[in-house]
């Protein structure tokens, strides 16, 4: 009896050692805080680095830089597609760094000042763009171009109120940036005030190489004091932007009638990849 017993212990020992397994953290990538002097506080950046990036070597990236960029914002899907459109037998995007901008304060930090009353009221904290836009030029490219191996083609990812802001730099500053994907963008703002701004971008002297793509799903009345379609603002935008002398401005219209506010932005991403990068 006292064998078996010792037979038995030994056969479940063995299944038990055979059942151990070692678990390793699953990486994504890299996470760096930024002191920001301009916003005057912390921020978490969520960093993806290509397939086969290497510090020391010669080879410079393409850098996606991403509004909404958070872990439990749009980091890892947003990866997700870059990397699916990275793999040898798709080979649409160029192997690309991704920086994931995660918010702390996402209403002062996408929208310009409003003069409409309700709307201050119903958020006390926005109106920081600005601001925000200078970290974005003055800290933040700066930093990714110093501590990993970036090249000057740069791409902005804006959905919402990320759009709003995408808009905002791609009328203000259009050099930032030499791609934009504005997706369902809350033009609304101000009484969508932005459509009306001047820009560089819409002059013929204007000679940077831009590529603009807007989408925008079935979303109805905007959240506005104001009423407005958001439907019929991307359209106005886009029509804004066609009417540009300059023949360095592509801008390309996706309407997503299966799709809303709340579940477009991957569908359109993946679709802005595949306009943005035609095949070769």
């Amino acid at each position: 009896m006292k064998s078996i017993v010792l037979i038995s212990l030994f056969a479940f020992s063995l299944v038990q050692t055979s059942a151990q397994s070692y678990s390793k953290p699953f990486v994504l990538g890299v996470v760096d805080e930024v002191q920001s002097n301009l916003l005057k506080e912390k921020r978490t950046i969520n960093i993806y680095l290509p397939e086969g990036y290497n510090s020391s070597d010669t080879v410079k990236y393409p850098v996606i830089y991403l509004l909404d960029g958070g872990a439990d914002e749009d980091f890892i899907h947003i990866v997700g597609l870059v990397q699916f459109n990275n793999f040898s037998w798709i080979n649409r995007v160029p192997k690309s760094i991704v920086v994931g901008i995660a918010n702390t304060d996402r209403k002062r930090d996408f929208a310009y000042p409003t003069t409409i009353e309700e709307d201050k009221k119903r958020y006390p904290s926005a109106g920081k763009s600005e601001t925000f836009i200078a970290f974005i030029e003055k800290e933040l490219q700066p930093y990714i171009n110093k501590k990993y191996n970036s090249n000057n083609i740069k791409t902005l990812i804006g959905q919402s109120l990320g759009g709003l802001l995408a808009t905002e730099i791609l009328l203000k500053k259009p050099t930032l940036f030499n791609k934009y994907i504005i997706v369902s963008p809350s033009l609304w703002w101000d009484d969508a005030s932005l459509l009306k701004q001047t820009s560089a971008i819409l002059q013929e002297s204007f000679t940077q190489k831009t590529d603009v793509y807007i989408g925008v799903g079935k979303e109805g009345l905007a959240p506005s004091a104001i009423p407005h379609v958001m439907e019929v603002d991307a359209n106005l935008l886009v029509e804004k932007l066609r009417s540009s002398k300059s023949k360095s401005l592509a801008v390309h219209f996706d309407y997503l009638p299966q799709e809303d506010h709340a579940t477009i932005s991957h569908q359109a991403v993946f679709n802005a990849f595949r306009l943005l990068y035609p095949s070769k």
